[in-house]
């Protein structure tokens, strides 16, 4: 089981937004990011936070793979 971020990241290109600009936004760890990138977890706390900048929901940046 594994976690996809790929919304997220398709998210921001049309949002014309860069990871810098959400790494800004929501005051996250460059080690947190590079977690991300590499489809790593991260906790709920990180994944509200993202929501809450951008104003969606979770399964609008993550996604659930077996």
């Amino acid at each position: 089981m594994s976690v996809s971020y790929n919304k997220l990241w398709k998210l921001l290109i049309d949002r014309k937004m860069s990871v810098a600009d959400l790494r800004r936004a929501t005051k996250l760890a460059p080690n947190t990011i590079t977690r991300m990138k590499k489809d790593q977890n991260v906790t709920l706390d990180v994944l509200e936070r993202i929501c809450e900048t951008l104003d969606v929901d979770f399964g609008d940046i993550i996604e659930y793979k077996k």
